[in-house]
């Protein structure tokens, strides 16, 4: 049998897929690992760990797959975005990495915003916000010069493992679209933004389009699990880009809601534009040619995650969400802001943070757990809203992934919040299939994208918005979207 491996390095965790010829899943493994919070808005992790992950991954397959190592033909990774890894010249990491959800940067954002805003949108056609990689490299020059000094490669999370499988310094433009200094256009490192913030273009990675292959395995890597083919890496994707490539996201009328520790809503672009002005973000997508714009909730699941352990410790989430389909839409005037990490879609504002409002003495836990999900999904709506109003998005169907996937409540929630017909996967592996059908492509299994998709993604359960409660939802939104602008100036105050 043949095989290529899925992975995806997420925040929390490496996920392992294996699937076989005819797109069946043969096996699936997850490694977790820890994250790094020494300061408030700090956010690290140790690649490391992520090379142990991997290893225990491939460990355990190779003792439940009886012809793993001499089936597997191909890997492809998808990962989080944003990500700086920074090697010295002895390929020694030389930092923890500084993750996509770290907020530190507020300062290096203004001072980009002052020297290069417009030429920055006009070359990247995405703004600068703290999560991107640009600003952690400012950061970085100003607070660790010593470090910076000795730097002679940097790269994002997901290639870091592709390094340590093949020794090749490599990315691929969804993932360094992600970085702003990608001439988004053309697909190539920016010379003009690498000169204005002195980055020697040397010590950046070579870009790939998503389906080449990269490399093989190292040889001793060949040798420790004994793989009888010299297993091709391919180069891979960022996660978004390959959970939209994974739910079928090749269409302009499909969007898709991604609920995971934050949230995402996406949808395909056939071209690059410049009508969402930076209020949305524009990517590459998976295929050559093609592009998708998304926006982003900080903490959609988190919020999820954070109410519960705080609020409801000891409840499994099963259990927490049983009694919300008892609780009439908008929750007798129960407004949730999903704001606790800071927010990014519509207004990439670090300092803000979340709040209940409207509470009274008639209030129960269930009230406050569907408030949460109402609220996260309000703010998953904002981005659909300005796909809509900038460039006149019609969206016939919108694929849910993620835990916002796993219940039935929170799925019609969805259908009614956004107005429109909302369906799951058959079989949601997340990124990790994405990333699959890239090396199922790139080895040859398939022609091409479409027809790979045509193949492997199926369709499940259909939410249909409810007429009852579309809209009363649509008058709890708009007194949703005043929450924003009534505690900006009461956030901006108290946080440090």
């Amino acid at each position: 049998m043949s095989y290529v491996l899925g992975l995806d390095l997420g925040t929390s965790s490496l996920k392992g897929v294996i699937f076989d010829k005819n797109g069946n899943i043969v096996g699936q493994e997850t490694e977790e690992y820890s994250l790094i919070h020494e300061k408030i808005g700090y956010s690290e992790q140790l690649p490391q760990d992520w090379i142990k992950a991997f290893e225990a991954l491939m460990n355990k397959f190779t003792e439940k797959i009886n012809d793993f190592a001499s089936g597997l033909e191909a890997v492809s990774i998808s990962g989080q975005m944003h990500g700086l890894v920074m090697l010295d010249n002895y390929n020694r990491i030389l930092r923890p990495a500084i993750l996509w959800n770290d907020t530190r940067t507020t300062k290096e954002c203004m001072e980009i915003k002052q020297k290069v805003e417009k030429e920055l949108l006009n070359i990247t056609k995405n703004q600068v916000l703290e999560g991107f990689t640009l600003p952690k490299i400012l950061w970085v020059q100003k607070n660790e010069m010593d470090l910076w000094n000795k730097v002679s490669h940097i790269m994002l999370p997901k290639d870091y493992l592709v390094w340590y499988l093949t020794g090749e310094f490599a990315t691929e433009k969804t993932d360094a679209a992600g970085t702003l200094l990608l001439d988004l256009e053309n697909g190539e490192w920016s010379d003009y933004l690498l000169e204005e913030f002195q980055i020697d273009k040397k010590i950046l990675p070579k870009i790939y389009d998503s389906i080449d292959i990269v490399g093989v395995f190292r040889k001793q890597l060949q040798e420790k699990w004994s793989l009888k083919n010299k297993v091709k890496v391919v180069a891979g994707g960022a996660d978004n880009a390959c959970a939209a490539l994974g739910a079928g996201i090749i269409n302009e009328n499909f969007g898709m809601v991604s609920i995971g520790t934050s949230g995402v809503f996406l949808t395909f672009e056939k071209e690059v534009h410049d009508r969402y002005l930076g209020k949305l973000h524009l990517f590459n997508h998976t295929f050559p040619k093609s592009f998708y714009s998304m926006g982003v909730t900080l903490s959609a699941g988190h919020s999820l995650h954070w109410f519960r352990d705080v609020f409801a410790r000891g409840k499994d989430f099963v259990e927490l969400l049983k009694g919300i389909e008892n609780i009439e839409p908008g929750c007798k005037g129960l407004l949730f802001a999903p704001y606790i990490m800071g927010e990014r879609t519509p207004y990439a504002d670090s300092n803000i943070r979340g709040s209940f409002v409207g509470i009274d003495t008639t209030h129960t836990l269930d009230h406050f757990t569907r408030a949460v999900l109402e609220g996260v999904t309000f703010s998953l709506n904002d981005i659909k809203t300005l796909m809509e109003n900038e460039v006149g998005k019609k969206f016939k169907k919108i694929v849910s992934v993620g835990g916002g996937a796993k219940s039935s409540e929170w799925l019609q929630i969805q259908a009614d919040i956004f107005s429109c017909k909302v369906v799951t996967l058959k079989t949601d592996q997340g990124p990790a299939k994405g990333a699959a059908m890239l090396a199922m492509v790139a080895i040859g299994w398939y022609d091409n994208m479409p027809s790979c998709v045509d193949k492997l993604v199926e369709y499940d359960k259909e939410f249909y918005p409810k007429e009852s409660n579309v809209k009363p939802y649509q008058s709890v939104y708009h007194r949703y979207k005043k929450l924003y602008h009534s505690t900006k100036e009461i956030c901006s105050q108290t946080v440090k």
